[in-house]
């Protein structure tokens, strides 16, 4: 009788061990989801439990669906940001910004170490290009795409379409990327002769992009020619049109130094974008990341 009473209570300790674990699981299954697209971590160890100092916000504008989509990640290798802004009808172009964020998250994430950022982004760009065409066919539609890679006191981006890329320094907003819109390849084409100063002026306010990834010709991928520097208290920006059309650069400057975290910072863009009054207004996305520099004397 002992001997059954014992055999009995290791059952019942057995299976209460077990439904803990079980219990654990789906809280962290449940804890995963409610983050959301924003931000994910794709390996966790001592030293990786946390995401980087960040914020982000969404606003779907007057479009019915947000075609926005932005991940931050944070491994060994240091931290990578993306974002992607869908073009297309229906979900088109949200497949399209999935697609795009989702290739190059899946190829940074086997990295320890990334010694050629430049050499990542291009091959993970044009790969991203071929997936999304391969996936929506003859359907018109595609993505633009932006991304940015911290690690110490360094910081490379890649960008394809109209995503903005910017680094807040103290108190000054410093635009890094450029873009690929017909102004800013109208400004070009004037530097180069190609195109008279009439043609340039009559060009500066027209921002339709005229590379993305997913389009028939895909032709280039914007990267710096050195990586940024960073110093202590920097913060990365990037945003997709529904912010940067809508939020002056000085009014975004504003709201970046008032006080708060960067994730009230984010939402703060965002209801201004949203405040604006635009009668249309494209999705928008702000991301914030707080550089990690523990060594400015860094050499790279």
């Amino acid at each position: 009788m002992t001997e059954i009473m014992e055999n009995t209570g290791t059952i019942l300790l057995l299976a209460a061990v077990l439904a803990g674990t079980v219990l654990i699981r789906l809280l962290m299954q449940r804890t995963g989801k409610a983050a959301g697209s924003y931000s994910s971590l794709s390996v966790q160890t001592e030293e990786e439990d946390m995401l980087p100092d960040m914020g982000v916000s969404q606003t779907t504008g007057t479009c019915g669906l947000q075609s926005d989509c932005v991940q931050a990640v944070r491994t060994r290798a240091g931290v990578m940001a993306v974002m992607a802004d869908g073009i297309g009808r229906a979900n088109t172009g949200k497949v399209s910004a999935q697609i795009a964020v989702d290739t190059v998250l899946d190829r940074y994430e086997p990295y320890q170490v990334l010694n050629h950022p430049e050499y990542f982004f291009r091959t993970a760009f044009q790969e991203a290009n071929l997936r999304i065409q391969k996936t929506i066919g003859e359907r018109r539609g595609g993505a633009s795409l932006g991304a940015v890679y911290l690690s110490g006191a360094a910081a490379s981006y890649a960008l394809a379409g109209d995503i903005r890329i910017a680094l807040l320094r103290g108190e000054e907003l410093i635009p890094v990327s450029q873009g690929h819109t017909v102004d800013v390849l109208a400004a070009a084409s004037y530097r180069e002769g190609k195109l008279s100063r009439r043609e340039a002026l009559w060009s500066q306010e027209e921002k339709r992009v005229w590379n993305y990834l997913g389009m028939d010709g895909f032709r280039q991928v914007e990267m710096g020619e050195l990586p940024i520097r960073l110093k202590t208290g920097d913060v990365v920006l990037m945003a997709s049109r529904g912010i940067w059309q809508e939020v002056p650069s000085g009014d975004l400057e504003d709201l970046l130094l008032a006080g708060g975290s960067l994730q009230e910072k984010a939402e703060r863009i965002v209801r201004a974008a949203e405040e604006a009054g635009s009668p249309q207004r494209e999705n928008g996305s702000i991301l914030l990341v707080r550089a990690e520099v523990t060594d400015e004397t860094e050499q790279f």
